[in-house]
């Protein structure tokens, strides 16, 4: 199986090859040379049907003795008992209703071998079928190796070559085996070898490989039979076929064993209720299937076989067995000939009027096998119009849980990889390879998902996503096949009326617009008026629109957007948006999604350039010479930080929601689909542009919040708060009450604040916009206090206080905003900084260089030295000895940077988690709903400016009630 694929359940496939018949040849070329010079008449061995892999194009090795060879042209004619096997096995497939010459198709026709396991198909008339060649023909053909399996015979034997033709029998080939294993003599060795012989038995035995072991050779058989002695396995593999993903072979086995197994396979099938036809131990019937002895009845004058009245008997249970359509309807079949003739006869045209007369048997038989009777414990499919009658069947019965209607065919689009599975193979030439799907678990509804481009309607409507399956609903594949799907299972819980139907047969439409009346559902003008108004008008989060509408709908959405038109809500663009998509997830075709998500995350990128454009060009960075810069504030800031946030906060939530829909698209999409990685490469590429959009929003936003903290933060280290009649404010304080020194800084916490609420920014971006305002700050702070200590005098004992003050009325208003922990968490290094510096003069000295290391270990080397050798401890002293780095750390000192790094600042992590977009009740914001009112009049008028003038509306308007 190729990488990428997803393998559903169900019956497991054949990693290489589809075997459907299960002989395979095995031609060594030794053996082939010794073939060539001893036996010259037979110079090739070719398969008799097209899709049989069990004989070789090779010379074969030379027969063994015991087994009767002829050269081409030395069988007789046909004829006697051979030609009456001949003509009966012909008429078992073909239906005792035609009596001639002529047979089945041949096993090689186009969709015989994939049909018969699968499916029961109503049999064919005589007339039009090709003729089957004769026993004799088959006499004639060349020889073919078969392998015996001898499982049954010793732990870990594998087969053994034998040769066969069309007249070897089964007790001939289980001898040739034997001798090849080594558990017999030669022929006629004497009594030993009979009862040796009598002892074992050849077995038809189906099956496939092991789940997780395709192509490594393990089998594991799931159906046997026991073939009678006289059964020709040749014959029984070309007549009978496997189904695809199925294999026949032939193992060697104990007669007792192989009895036993074969009761327990068919107690299994009748337990299992499927109806299937299992391998029953009927000796008549198998013989009868393989071209045996129980076939040939003995003429009149022959002077052998039972006696006449045996005979006779045997002839009256053949003809039976011919005109029997399923091994079911041997139950019984004398009790009930004579009521199925009458009600076949009765379906006849014009049988109420004529006289029941003679009729030939096969007229009989043919309109018996007419009678279907649909199965009762299986969902199953009724046929409803076909592509072609001679090869359409009536019923296709769901024999899996998951059922993939498709064309079949030898190998996939992906590099001669292995045709995908299919249960019901469809022939019309629009039909593609896996063209859908339809999964019918224990309860219902069953689900019905079309392939990617694959023309599939429900109930006369185009289905482009998976949908409910109801009994009753119509199932349109293609241009030609029709099914009503149907459930037995299901009881009454079906609908009461199908769906398909008018909602009002025969009743005519009111108003005067009858003529006008859509004959499909039933509904009026007036109705269908009345229904597109109440949506035009209606609360409910839904905004319908065509593909060709898609641009003009997005469009307008981010334009509104950006101009800020209206009163939208803070995340009303990004409903709006969520509500497309949707549309577009739900509604419309598999690969409509990635495109029109590729196309919105365009357009908002576009939208957010250009306004980030405009701030550029309002707030330069670099002014002109002779212009002072006027530094922005908290109140301008806020302004033109607004849209951007806006943006932010909507792409935000959306690329959430649509996370949610990329997820179920890839879990509800066809595996096998060749587009998916495509559409899923689309999707990443659109998620990819909106993330860039959320970074680049975020940072805009901190960059004007930062450039306007700037200028403020220098008041937290020069200001006092310590003013003469001035009262320290206490925690959660009103911004006015603040020291003058401490409110521009905080204005700007305030204003970045009021920001993020007012747009409704995800919390998690709320902290992290804050965090990245902290990190500025504390750098910054920290970076003016190392650089204010070397010029002057300012590490001192009271300005550290002062500033210590600062730093904690700073906090403690933080801490009532909910920004506490961020806040501590950022500033840390600064008030550790401030703290050494609030040490009194008189413990500092007593403190030595480990002692300080311990106590603030957030400075580094270099900072503590800086710290430590700018300290004012007054006039003429100087920092004592303990203060000095040990060896160890003078490097450190020596080269490292006192200054804090702006590159150092924590990553941006965007949230995870479902959006907290609400698009499951009815919209209760008015301003959202003037907005999506107004964009579903502008979808209807896009839509009437595509009709001809004469064939416009207006917007229907609702109906009072």
């Amino acid at each position: 199986m190729l990488s990428g694929e997803r393998k559903e359940g169900g019956s497991p496939r054949f990693g290489k090859l589809h075997l459907p018949v299960g002989l395979w040849i095995n031609s060594p070329r030794k053996q082939l040379a010794k073939l060539g010079r001893r036996w010259p008449s037979a110079v090739s061995v070719k398969s008799s049907s097209s899709d049989t892999g069990s004989r070789s194009s090779e010379p074969l090795p030379p027969p063994p003795p015991h087994v009767e060879l002829r050269r081409v042209g030395a069988v007789k004619a046909a004829g006697g008992a051979s030609g009456s096997r001949a003509k009966r096995i012909s008429q078992l497939f073909r239906g005792s209703g035609t009596t001639g010459s002529g047979g089945a198709g041949a096993p090689g026709t186009p969709g015989a071998a994939q049909r018969w396991a699968s499916e029961k198909k109503l049999p064919e008339l005589a007339a039009g079928v090709a003729p089957e060649p004769p026993l004799a023909a088959r006499a004639t053909a060349p020889p073919g190796v078969l392998k015996i399996f001898g499982a049954g015979l010793a732990s870990g034997a594998n087969y053994k070559s034998v040769l066969a033709t069309a007249r070897s029998t089964a007790r001939e080939l289980v001898a040739e085996a034997l001798e090849r294993y080594g558990l017999a003599g030669s022929p006629g060795s004497g009594p030993g070898e009979s009862s040796c012989v009598d002892a074992f038995a050849l077995c038809d035995a189906l099956g496939r490989p092991a789940a997780g072991a395709i192509g490594s050779g393990e089998w594991r058989a799931e159906h046997l039979r026991v073939l009678g002695d006289s059964e020709r396995p040749l014959l029984v593999q070309e007549l009978w076929r496997a189904r695809p993903g199925w294999a026949r072979r032939f193992e060697l086995r104990g007669r007792e064993e192989a009895r036993r197994l074969e009761q327990e396979a068919f107690g299994a099938a009748d337990g299992d209720g499927t109806g299937a036809p299992s391998w029953r131990p009927q000796k008549n019937r198998s013989r009868a299937a393989s071209g045996g002895a129980a076939l040939a009845s003995p003429g009149p004058g022959s002077g052998s076989g039972p006696s006449a009245g045996s005979g006779g008997k045997e002839r009256s249970e053949n003809l039976s067995l011919r005109r029997s359509v399923s091994e079911l309807s041997l139950q019984g079949r004398r009790r009930r000939q004579q009521e199925r003739r009458q009600q076949a006869l009765s379906m006849a045209p014009g049988a109420a009027d004529a006289q029941i007369g003679p009729v030939d048997p096969g007229d009989f038989d043919q309109l018996t096998q007419c009678l279907i009777q649909a199965p009762s414990n299986r969902p199953y499919f009724l046929l409803l119009q076909g592509y072609q009658d001679a090869q359409d069947f009536v019923v296709y019965v769901m024999t899996r849980e998951q059922h993939v209607f498709g064309r079949g065919g030898n190998s996939s689009a992906r590099g001669g990889s292995p045709a995908p599975y299919v249960d019901t193979f469809l022939n019309a030439p629009d039909i593609l390879p896996r063209h859908c799907t339809v999964r019918a678990g224990p309860e219902p509804p069953a689900m019905v998902r079309p392939s990617r481009g694959a023309p599939v309607t429900h109930n006369g409507c185009l289905l482009l996503r998976e949908t409910e399956l109801h009994p009753g609903d119509l199932l349109g594949l293609g241009e030609h096949f029709l099914f009503m799907y149907k459930d037995p299972r299901a009881g009454g819980a079906g609908p009461a009326r199908p769906p398909w139907l008018p909602a009002r047969p025969g009743a005519t439409p009111p108003g005067p617009g009858w003529a006008f009346s859509c004959r499909l559902c039933g509904r009026g003008l007036q109705e269908r008026g009345e229904a597109l108004a109440a949506y035009l008008d209606g609360r409910e989060p839904v905004l319908r629109f065509r593909p060709r509408e898609e641009e003009a709908l997005l469009g307008e959405i981010v334009r509104a957007a950006a101009a800020g038109a209206g009163d939208l809500p803070p995340l009303g663009p990004a409903t709006l948006l969520a509500l497309c998509v949707q549309h577009s997830a739900r509604e419309l075709e598999l690969g409509h999604l990635p495109r029109l998500l590729g196309r919105l995350a365009r357009l908002i990128k576009e939208a957010v350039w250009e306004k980030i454009k405009e701030i550029g060009d309002r707030q330069p960075e670099n002014h002109p010479e002779g212009v002072p810069e006027v530094p922005l504030t908290p109140e301008a800031v806020s302004v033109e930080l607004r849209p951007l946030m806006l943006w932010m906060a909507n792409t935000t939530e959306l690329l959430s929601f649509v996370q949610e829909k990329v997820l179920e698209m890839e879990k509800e999409a066809d595996q096998e689909d060749p587009q998916l990685c495509n559409d899923l490469e689309l999707c990443d590429e659109a998620m990819a542009l909106l993330d860039e959009v959320i970074m680049c929003t975020f940072q805009q936003s901190v960059y004007y919040l930062t450039k306007t903290l700037y200028s403020t933060l220098p008041a937290l280290l020069d200001s006092n708060p310590f003013t003469a009649g001035a009262e320290l404010p206490g925690p959660g304080a009103e911004l006015g009450a603040m020291p003058p020194g401490l409110r521009p800084t905080l204005g700007v916490f305030q204003a970045a604040l009021e920001l993020t609420s007012q747009c409704e920014l995800h919390p998690d971006l709320v902290s992290q916009t804050f965090g990245y305002l902290f990190f500025f700050s504390n750098a910054s702070l920290l970076n003016s206090l190392m650089e204010r200590g070397q010029g002057r005098p300012f590490y001192q004992w009271s300005r550290a206080v002062q500033i210590r003050t600062n730093l904690d009325l700073v906090l403690d208003w933080l801490q009532g905003a909910g920004l506490g922990d961020i806040a501590t968490e950022f500033f840390r290094k600064l008030s550790i900084a401030v703290n050494l510096l609030c040490v009194p003069r008189t413990s500092l000295l007593k403190a030595s260089w480990s002692s300080l290391r311990t106590d603030h270990p957030t400075l580094t080397p270099a900072q503590l030295h800086h710290l430590l050798s700018h300290y004012q401890l007054g006039p003429g002293r100087g920092p004592p000895p303990a203060w000095d780095p040990p060896p160890a750390e003078r490097d450190a000192v020596d080269t490292g940077d006192i200054f804090e790094s702006f590159s150092s600042h924590p990553p941006l992590i965007l949230p995870l988690g479902s959006s907290r977009l609400s698009l499951t009740g009815p919209v209760t914001d008015d301003a959202l709903h003037r907005e999506l009112r107004r964009l579903r009049r502008l979808l209807w008028d896009l839509e009437q400016q595509e009709l001809p003038a004469n064939h416009r509306h207006g917007p229907p308007v609702a109906t009072p009630p």
